[in-house]
Protein backbone atom coordinates (compact mmCIF):
# COMPACT_ATOMS: atom_id res chain seq x y z
CA UNK A 1 0.00 0.00 0.00
CA UNK A 2 1.07 3.57 -0.73
CA UNK A 3 -0.27 6.78 0.78
CA UNK A 4 -1.20 9.47 -1.76
CA UNK A 5 -3.28 12.64 -2.04
CA UNK A 6 -5.73 13.68 -4.75
CA UNK A 7 -6.36 17.42 -5.12
CA UNK A 8 -8.68 19.60 -7.20
CA UNK A 9 -9.96 23.11 -6.83
CA UNK A 10 -11.78 26.09 -8.19
CA UNK A 11 -11.58 29.72 -7.10
CA UNK A 12 -14.43 29.05 -4.66
CA UNK A 13 -13.69 25.59 -3.28
CA UNK A 14 -10.77 23.20 -2.87
CA UNK A 15 -10.64 19.42 -2.46
CA UNK A 16 -7.90 17.31 -0.89
CA UNK A 17 -8.27 13.64 -0.05
CA UNK A 18 -5.62 11.34 1.37
CA UNK A 19 -5.90 7.74 0.21
CA UNK A 20 -4.18 4.43 0.85
CA UNK A 21 -3.99 2.65 -2.50
CA UNK A 22 -2.44 -0.59 -3.69
CA UNK A 23 1.09 -0.48 -5.04
CA UNK A 24 0.86 -0.18 -8.82
CA UNK A 25 -2.16 2.15 -8.80
CA UNK A 26 -2.03 4.69 -11.63
CA UNK A 27 -2.77 8.40 -11.46
CA UNK A 28 -6.13 8.08 -13.26
CA UNK A 29 -7.16 5.13 -11.08
CA UNK A 30 -6.44 7.20 -7.96
CA UNK A 31 -8.67 10.00 -9.26
CA UNK A 32 -11.48 7.50 -9.82
CA UNK A 33 -11.01 6.04 -6.32
CA UNK A 34 -11.24 9.49 -4.73
CA UNK A 35 -14.44 11.33 -3.86
CA UNK A 36 -13.61 14.31 -6.08
CA UNK A 37 -16.56 13.59 -8.39
CA UNK A 38 -18.94 13.82 -5.42
CA UNK A 39 -17.53 17.21 -4.41
CA UNK A 40 -17.30 18.53 -7.99
CA UNK A 41 -19.87 16.79 -10.23
CA UNK A 42 -18.93 19.13 -13.09
CA UNK A 43 -15.27 18.03 -13.06
CA UNK A 44 -14.19 15.94 -16.03
CA UNK A 45 -12.34 13.37 -13.94
CA UNK A 46 -12.10 10.89 -16.83
CA UNK A 47 -10.29 13.22 -19.25
CA UNK A 48 -8.82 16.16 -17.33
CA UNK A 49 -5.03 16.51 -17.48
CA UNK A 50 -3.22 15.21 -14.41
CA UNK A 51 -0.03 16.16 -12.64
CA UNK A 52 2.09 15.13 -9.69
CA UNK A 53 3.51 18.04 -7.70
CA UNK A 54 3.04 20.47 -10.61
CA UNK A 55 4.50 18.26 -13.33
CA UNK A 56 2.14 16.88 -15.98
CA UNK A 57 1.92 13.08 -16.07
CA UNK A 58 0.19 10.48 -18.21
CA UNK A 59 -2.87 8.61 -16.97
CA UNK A 60 -0.91 5.36 -16.62
CA UNK A 61 1.83 6.84 -14.41
CA UNK A 62 2.29 4.50 -11.45
CA UNK A 63 2.09 6.33 -8.14
CA UNK A 64 4.73 6.28 -5.44
CA UNK A 65 4.31 6.77 -1.73
CA UNK A 66 3.37 10.37 -0.80
CA UNK A 67 2.60 11.49 -4.39
CA UNK A 68 0.01 14.25 -4.77
CA UNK A 69 -2.15 13.76 -7.86
CA UNK A 70 -3.44 17.09 -9.18
CA UNK A 71 -6.44 17.34 -11.48
CA UNK A 72 -6.11 20.32 -13.82
CA UNK A 73 -8.95 22.44 -15.18
CA UNK A 74 -8.88 23.91 -18.70
CA UNK A 75 -7.48 27.43 -19.01
CA UNK A 76 -10.06 30.15 -19.49
CA UNK A 77 -7.62 32.27 -21.49
CA UNK A 78 -4.21 31.67 -23.00
CA UNK A 79 -1.57 33.06 -20.57
CA UNK A 80 0.19 34.95 -23.38
CA UNK A 81 -3.07 36.59 -24.44
CA UNK A 82 -3.86 37.53 -20.82
CA UNK A 83 -0.47 39.23 -20.52
CA UNK A 84 -1.00 41.12 -23.78
CA UNK A 85 -4.38 42.37 -22.55
CA UNK A 86 -2.91 43.51 -19.21
CA UNK A 87 -0.05 45.31 -20.97
CA UNK A 88 -2.48 47.01 -23.37
CA UNK A 89 -4.70 48.17 -20.51
CA UNK A 90 -1.71 49.48 -18.57
CA UNK A 91 -0.44 51.36 -21.64
CA UNK A 92 -3.86 52.90 -22.25
CA UNK A 93 -4.07 54.04 -18.63
CA UNK A 94 -0.64 55.68 -18.84
CA UNK A 95 -1.62 57.57 -22.00
CA UNK A 96 -4.64 59.20 -20.34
Amino acid sequence: MVKIEVVYGTAQKQFLQTLQVAAGTTAREAVRLSRVKEAFPEADTDNAPLGIFGKAVKDDTVLRDRDRVEIYRPLLIDPKEARRLRAKTKQEQQET
